[in-house]
């Protein structure tokens, strides 16, 4: 089995890892009330996906009391 000659510095080791660090993904804001939230998803506030209401919040906030 193979073995290496000499250790990888860590300049090099650091250099070849520069591609694998994490990336913030993207965030965008509902029309209808303006919450923070992940593209292509209903708005977990108000309940609205591109205009049409698909989560009826009154609903559910009767059901948790």
């Amino acid at each position: 089995m193979a073995v290496p000659f000499r250790r990888t510095s860590k300049t090099k080791k650091r250099m070849r890892r520069t591609h694998l660090k994490k990336t913030v993904g993207a965030i965008t804001k509902c029309p209808k009330c303006g919450e923070a939230l992940r593209p292509h998803r209903a708005c977990t506030k108000c309940g609205y996906y591109k205009g049409k209401e698909v989560i009826n919040q009154q609903e559910e906030t009767k059901e948790e009391n």
